[in-house]
């Protein structure tokens, strides 16, 4: 059985050693000026960056199964591969718990003043004076979206002693009353809250979701975090509400300027992360000078398990189709498509 990985990198290698097959790697992505050369390949594994479409799959004839290093496929042609009877699989987790965690990673640095205390202590200044903080417990907690990365977020607030809202198109009344929380409009929400976190994606319905208007109609001193996506926020609007102390504080994973991604796990990317926009993101950035903002590089997903993942469920994937049961199936082809 030949695979081929292609957008290798290094520290992915050892872990395909566990497959019994012959696996070759590439540093670069698939596309149709390579793909001749890979002919006798009959699984793949790709990431984002490759263009597994029919010009290319047409030079690939024993191909039977590509497993893509990502939770998004729209790179990959799979209305070719379900003529062709190719099966397709993601990973379609890997960072819900790690962003939920980054979550109160940000909330405690603001709420504990740890940014200020270590940088005080670090002077030689060993003193507490000037460093109050505020407790979680007790505290409302609004979690605006309760995906797989929100209902983490719920099971930890709650475990701190916060009193969960949260805001969803699709109410699930059930995890509502298992977890402990109440689904309520928007607005209520933004009323009764002493921390909002955001967990929505970017669409067009999103953006600026925190403007003039909802932040206005916050509690005064309330908390902003965002994991999600920097569109989300207004950066003016931010600005003027931390300025003014209607938002004590806001702990940012993303930032409203910064460059599109596809999912988080592009950020880890060889040939993503040197890019020049990404490194001048936040030089000049008017939010990382105010002392009540917490900013983080987009690395809430970027824990050593969930990168493991990514790697570990690829091969997964890849050993339950040779074994005849795939998983995590995508696209058009049913999870029941032969093995070879």
């Amino acid at each position: 059985m030949k695979v081929v990985v292609f957008e290798a990198e290094p520290r992915e290698a050892k872990a395909f050693d566990r497959l019994k097959a012959e696996v070759e790697f590439v540093s670069g992505p698939l596309n149709a000026d390579n793909a001749a050369r890979f002919a006798n390949a009959e699984l793949i594994s790709t990431f984002i960056y490759s263009a597994p479409n029919r010009s290319t799959l047409e030079q690939l004839p024993r191909l039977r199964f590509i497993a893509t290093r990502s939770t998004g496929y729209d790179h990959i042609d799979t209305a070719y591969c379900t003529e062709r009877g190719i099966t397709v699989s993601n990973v379609p987790n890997y960072g819900e718990n790690t962003v939920a965690e980054h979550v109160f990673a940000l909330l405690l640095a603001l709420s504990h003043r740890l940014i200020e205390a270590t940088q005080r202590a670090r002077s030689g200044r060993f003193s507490p004076e000037g460093l109050q903080g505020f407790d979680l417990a007790g505290k409302t907690l609004g979690v605006i979206g309760t995906g797989a990365i929100g209902r983490h977020v719920v099971r930890i607030g709650k475990g701190f002693g916060m009193n969960i809202l949260a805001h969803d198109l699709s109410v699930d009344a059930s995890f509502a009353q298992q977890a402990g929380f109440k689904y309520v409009p928007l607005g209520d929400l933004l009323a009764q809250s002493d921390v909002v976190t955001l967990h929505v994606p970017a669409m067009s319905s999103t953006q600026h979701m925190l403007s003039d208007e909802t932040f206005a109609a916050m509690k005064d001193g309330v908390v902003v975090i965002n994991t999600a996506r920097g569109s989300l926020i207004d950066a003016r609007a931010l600005i003027k509400a931390l300025r003014s102390g209607k938002v004590a504080g806001a702990g940012l994973d993303v930032l409203p300027d910064e460059p599109l991604i596809r999912e988080e796990a592009e950020l880890i990317c060889s040939s993503y992360y040197n890019r020049q926009d990404l490194r001048d993101l936040i030089a000049d950035h008017v939010l990382l000078s105010l002392p009540n903002v917490v900013i983080t590089p987009h690395s809430a997903f970027n824990t050593r398990e969930a990168i493991d993942r990514i790697v570990d469920t690829t091969i997964e994937n890849i050993d339950a189709f040779i074994g005849g049961s795939p998983q995590n199936v995508v696209g058009r082809l049913s999870a029941e498509s032969p093995a070879p």
